[in-house]
């Protein structure tokens, strides 16, 4: 059954009668339901009635319904209010712009606008690389998407898409220090996006490709790192493959292999999956085997297949492995899921190799338990937040532009990224690893800085 969680935090209004019996009553009911009570806080008191905030998480809406209808049958309690609290945050978007110099007087007025900002654009038009240094393109992304590939959701546009685009704005801030802006566009068209965002390019300093389907998303990337003169990034493919590399460097450690000697599967041969093999295989993996819906890739059978898939069977699966999921599953080292959920049963993982690591990041339900995984396998990884070792990509892309930024690097080759992913896996010192400790967590915060020093490191050694 699915835990409750942050995501469905519900938060109640209640008058109930002033007594101890009856508050303690609210919480035991609450608990019976599952629900897990975060805070009872009286708001106010009135004779013999009391008002109550209630803070609870839930499993889902059902879940959160079930909770108040239990609270109305108690004897003198009226639900007044019930509030999500997530839908709270959202309220008014999450994110604003600030001046960084406040206004007081003319003086400051005429440095700020008119007339002295004209001496800046000026300089600007006469050496137009001080753009960088005397505008915001310093330290400025934008969070570009056509929200036709959003989480688990799929295509739901760009309106529907912003909430994510939004949060993704406030952890480029949180952890980076890097201010980002959500970019969301009413079109789908490949060429419309790139000539979208090659349009805007002049007001920030990199581009930040989120939530674009497959296989149209590799195209674009490609064109714009071609034709712009800022870094761009794809985190649905390279975020997600510099902490799965991080994640899976740690994981060898405790099992003692090395990554030219395991055999890994790879479920999903899309946008992340495909990013992930190119990495791995950069860091010296020998034997990666893709999986998607049809069974496994191979170079004996392409047809059909977009020119990223075909790349994908043609250069890996050396030993020609045919067959499902689960049959190739047998003599594997490695487990990596970027598919979708529940396409394993722990036992299935009996087959692997002694010392087998899974990673199932299938989100928010991963391709295979994880708790029943943890009998078969010695190193477990999900995208979760509610698990250990969580493959997050908030690890990667506030440092690695917080990096960019500072240097201003504007080829992200795989090299770079390698180097993102070994200061990712150095946060962990070698004697502190274990089997539930692979990965930093989202909270740490030296993730960000190994990253951005890593960046700035690697350009200087270019």
């Amino acid at each position: 059954m699915v835990q409750p969680s942050p995501s469905y935090t519900v938060a109640l209004y209640l008058e109930v009668p002033a007594s101890q019996k009856a508050v303690a009553r609210l919480v035991d009911t609450a608990t019976a339901t599952g629900a897990i009570v975060t805070g009872v806080d009286v708001a106010d008191a009135d004779g013999d009635k009391l008002t109550v905030n209630l803070t609870a998480d839930t499993r889902d809406s059902k879940h959160r319904n079930e909770l108040v209808t239990k609270l109305e049958e108690i004897d003198g309690v009226v639900v007044r209010n019930v509030g999500d609290s997530t839908f709270l945050t959202h309220v008014g978007g999450k994110i604003e712009v600030t001046g960084k110099y406040p206004i007081h007087n003319r003086r400051d007025l005429a440095r700020v606008y008119t007339p002295g900002v004209a001496r800046v654009c000026k300089a600007i038009y006469d050496h137009p690389e001080r753009a960088r240094m005397l505008t915001i393109k310093k330290n400025t992304v934008a969070v570009v998407t056509d929200g036709t590939a959003v989480l688990g959701m799929g295509d739901i546009g760009p309106s529907a898409a912003m909430p994510v685009m939004e949060g993704k704005a406030v952890l480029f801030k949180q952890f980076g220090n890097v201010d980002a802006w959500p970019v969301a566009l009413d079109t789908k068209d490949p060429e419309e996006i790139i000539s979208i965002v090659k349009a805007i390019a002049p007001a920030y300093g990199g581009i930040n490709l989120e939530d674009i389907a497959a296989p149209k998303c590799f195209d674009i990337e490609a064109r714009l790192r071609e034709e712009l003169d800022i870094p761009v990034f794809h985190d649905d493919q390279h975020g997600t493959a510099i902490v799965t590399l991080a994640a899976l460097i740690n994981a060898l450690k405790i099992v003692g292999k090395k990554i030219e000697d395991v055999r890994i599967v790879l479920s999903g041969v899309g946008a992340a999956g495909n990013a992930i093999a190119k990495l791995l295989m950069a860091h010296g993996a020998t034997d990666i085997v893709g999986y998607g819906r049809t069974g496994a890739l191979s170079a004996a059978d392409t047809e059909g297949m977009n020119e990223h898939r075909k790349w994908l069977a043609e250069n890996t699966n050396p030993r020609r492995v045919t067959g499902s999921l689960k049959e190739g599953l047998k003599g594997a080292d490695v487990f990596i899921g970027v598919s979708s959920g529940n396409l394993l049963k722990p036992e299935d993982l009996k087959v692997m190799n002694d010392g087998a690591i899974v990673f199932a990041m299938a989100n928010p339900v991963p391709e295979v338990d994880p708790i029943g995984a943890a009998d078969y396998a010695a190193v477990v990884a999900t995208g979760r937040s509610d698990f250990p070792n969580q493959i997050n990509n908030v690890l990667a892309f506030p440092g690695l532009f917080r990096g960019l930024l500072d240097t201003g690097i504007t080829d992200i080759s795989t090299e770079l990224l390698r180097a993102a992913s070994t200061g990712i896996a150095s946060v962990i010192a070698d004697d502190e690893i274990s089997p539930v400790y692979i990965i930093p967590g989202a909270f740490d915060t030296r993730v960000a800085d190994a990253v951005a020093k890593a960046v700035r490191k690697f350009a200087e050694q270019e």
